[in-house]
């Protein structure tokens, strides 16, 4: 006999009870996701759509098979050029990538990466990630990735520890930003003068 547990017969396991704001959540969110997501991410959202219809009641499964929201379609949308599933399993193993990559003006430039966070915009896709070239907190944009490969090595440290640090950095360079933005803001008010 396999290993597992066994259920008391008197157990009663009710049926995932969500009101129907939590299901049109669900589903606005995975519409987001089957839109602007990688096909692996896509086809998880479908799935999971498909999940909970399967455990509503009958009532309720209008909010998912005919829902009164929708998200537009992804337009102009850039094209990744990378196996972003790889990229998520980098990040989840805590393994270093090494990445061949274009920037805006066009130049290449081979860099090894920490990967610790993938984030998805309306039309492209950034890894966060700290670079061993650069030794600090860089973003890579998906469609300007021409190679990627996940290496053996593992980084030194956990990758939930390290975006603590980088939401850390980027809180400081924001605010850097803000009072920069301010700063030149209040030079070109007018300034008023005292009658």
């Amino acid at each position: 006999a396999g290993i597992g547990y066994v259920l008391d017969k008197g157990l009663d396991m009710p049926p995932l009870m969500l009101t129907t704001d939590e299901i049109e959540a669900a589903v606005l969110g995975a519409q987001w996701v089957i839109n602007r997501g990688d096909p692996q991410l896509s086809k998880a959202a479908r799935d999971l759509l498909a999940k909970i219809e399967a455990s509503i009641p009958e009532r309720l499964r209008p909010y998912i098979d005919d829902p009164a929201h929708r998200v537009a379609p992804a337009y102009d949308r850039a094209k990744d050029m990378i196996d972003l599933g790889a990229v998520r399993g980098a990040i989840n193993g805590a393994r270093k990538m090494k990445l061949g990559y274009r920037d805006v003006e066009g130049r290449a430039t081979e860099r090894v990466i920490w990967p610790i966070l993938l984030g998805y915009y309306e039309t492209t896709r950034i890894i966060c990630a700290w670079c061993e070239t650069r030794k600090d907190f860089r973003s890579f944009r998906s469609d300007r990735i021409v190679s990627a490969l996940v290496l053996e090595d593992r980084y030194p440290e956990r990758p939930a520890t390290l975006r603590v640090k980088w939401r850390k950095a980027m809180e400081a360079e924001w605010k850097k930003s803000k009072a920069e933005w301010d700063a030149r803001k209040a030079c070109a008010e007018p300034r008023k003068t005292a009658s």
